[in-house]
């Protein structure tokens, strides 16, 4: 690849990297950490830029949407909004009292 346009590509990598949301719960492990590294890269491809920029955008989740089934499951209709909302919890340092979760109150 030219020089310029490993360039450019480094330059989209780092504009990904700088919009990428902080994750809470692994401080010491960011992506846009490694997403700056891989802007230096000698060997940076358009491809990689394309993919992070896929992975930004949701591309895949907005393509294959998930059913009601598949987020509602018969056996545990509440799994996956119990999930967020103590994710939601975890970033607040709140939680459950362990009763709720014992008796799977919400």
């Amino acid at each position: 690849m030219a020089y310029a346009a490993r360039k450019q590509a480094a330059q989209e990598l780092n504009a990904i990297a700088s919009k990428w949301v902080q994750d809470p719960f692994r401080p010491h492990l960011q992506l846009p950490f490694f997403l700056r590294s891989l802007a230096t890269h000698p060997r940076l491809t358009p491809e990689a830029v394309s993919a992070a920029r896929t992975l930004q955008d949701n591309t895949v989740y907005k393509k294959y949407k998930l059913s009601d089934r598949m987020l509602h499951p018969a056996s545990r209709p509440r799994v996956y909004d119990d999930l967020l909302l103590n994710i939601e919890m975890s970033v607040k340092g709140t939680h459950k009292p362990w009763w709720k979760d014992f008796f799977g109150i919400s």
